[in-house]
């Protein structure tokens, strides 16, 4: 295959937050919200010509029995703050960040992200989550819970209104006629308007088209309501799966329902999160990997991550013996909040828990382990430009976006050494050739759809 036919390799950087994979007790690690931290990452990711720099957001500290994870960094500062603070130090490089959709409302929304666009000329991109529980709703005035037919509703209008919104400008609807003193091409600039089962509002929009139509709409779907969701709104879509066949299987999937829902294939990229460890060799690198897990599942890190799914104190278990005796209490309170990580039936969860421990031989930790821990890309340099490359020419993800356990500079080494790597192969640019993220993603500017009418 020629460099010309090679799929280009979509790039995202993460800075990691709060969860154990993030060793923040390394004697090398740095702030999480220090400005430094994230302008660091961001730089980095640019210099290796990646497409966008990832923000995630959590709207409420996570609890166990009340208090707050001791092994967890506390604190996430405001999404639109830090990434507008990253417009400023770069120049090519994609921001998206995180926001809720079931405790924000969409002219905001659309106010902010459209402010973050004509900042960053064109670089703002909005991953679109609901919120599942009650407890993360204690922060704001709604508060309560959402059902998951209310989520998905609750988010698709406020996508459609959103984009409404965004599209009630046109890109020439600005003239700007010093000599003749006419400002806008038309009077109705602006107006919107939309009637549905969750928003009824009509008004006018304060912020002007931006140079790429709209910001780019991130999403991740795994259920068949939330893959059509995406499918049918998403510009790209996280995927679940790093590994292959079932990768290949979620992205054709993806793509059908793209068309299904008259798109272009092309119109929507697959992109998996990933982290690495890099070795002088290969033999090097999993010894490096090994230490780097074992330094995050800890004993006390596997016996909490089990407690989501025993909804039980297992605090008095030896990490290092058997998994717990006892089964699950599904209908205790929580004894851990702010955590979506058991969607599955509790009792079938722990039946395959024993299977593996038995059938693998394994204590308690190396259960968790085994079955929770998603494996980093581990090799040589070489080695893991090889897995990137061959996973995306053959249909697993349009690309990565990428972290490491070391904020912030754990991406330096994959940048330094990784990156040219994937140029030599032609599956990653040398240099921008645009300006904004729907160039760096190879996305179409959206159409001007001029004034939308009232429903």
């Amino acid at each position: 295959m020629s460099s010309q036919q090679r799929k280009q390799v979509i790039l995202g950087a993460y800075l990691g937050g709060v969860n154990h994979q993030t060793a923040w007790w390394d004697p090398q690690a740095g702030s999480q919200i220090e400005f430094d931290s994230f302008e660091h990452t961001a730089r980095t990711a640019e210099r290796g010509k990646f497409d966008f720099f990832f923000l995630a957001e959590g709207l409420a500290l996570r609890e166990r029995a009340g208090q707050i994870f001791d092994q967890d960094i506390i604190g996430r500062p405001d999404t639109f703050t830090v990434l507008a603070s990253l417009a400023a130090v770069t120049e090519h490089l994609g921001l998206a960040g995180t926001i809720n959709s079931t405790f924000n409302e969409p002219y905001e929304l659309a106010r902010q992200f459209a402010t973050l666009d004509q900042l960053s000329g064109g670089r703002a991109a909005w991953n679109v989550v609901t919120s599942f529980d009650a407890f993360t709703g204690q922060n704001f005035r709604r508060g309560g819970y959402l059902d998951r037919a209310q989520r998905y509703e609750r988010a698709e209008e406020t996508v459609a209104l959103v984009r409404e919104i965004w599209d009630s400008w046109r890109s020439d609807d600005i003239v700007a006629d010093k000599d003749s003193g006419r400002f806008l091409a038309r009077a109705e600039a602006g107006e919107f308007a939309f009637h549905g089962s969750q928003f009824d509002v009509n008004g006018r929009f304060t912020v002007p088209r931006s140079p790429q139509g709209r910001p780019v709409i991130l999403q991740a779907g795994v259920s068949p309501q939330g893959r059509d969701f995406a499918a049918g709104n998403a510009d790209a879509i996280f995927s679940p799966y790093g590994q292959l066949p079932e990768a290949s299987d979620f992205y054709r999937d993806i793509k059908a329902r793209a068309v299904a829902a008259g798109r272009d294939p092309g119109d929507i990229k697959i992109l998996p999160s990933a982290s690495f460890v890099l070795g002088t060799s290969e033999a090097d690198a999993i010894e490096k990997y090994r230490d780097i897990r074992d330094q995050q599942v800890t004993g006390q890190t596997a016996l909490i991550l089990l407690e989501q799914i025993w909804n039980l104190d297992l605090s008095g278990y030896d990490p290092e013996g058997p998994l717990p005796d006892i089964a699950p209490d599904p209908e205790a309170s929580p004894i851990i909040q702010g955590r979506a990580f058991i969607h599955q039936d509790r009792f079938e969860t722990v039946a395959k828990l024993r299977a593996v421990a038995e059938n693998k031989k394994l204590n308690l930790r190396e259960v968790v382990i085994d079955q929770f821990e998603r494996g980093p890309i581990v090799g040589t340099a070489q080695q893991i430009a090889e897995k990137i490359d061959s996973f995306v020419q053959n249909d697993g993800s349009d690309g990565f976006i990428l972290g490491s356990h070391l904020v912030p500079t754990g991406l330096d080494e994959f940048v330094d050494e990784v990156v040219p790597l994937l140029q030599d192969r032609g599956a990653l640019r040398a240099e921008y050739e645009g300006t904004t993220l729907r160039d760096n993603l190879g996305l179409a500017i959206p159409a001007d759809r001029g004034l939308v009418a009232p429903r």
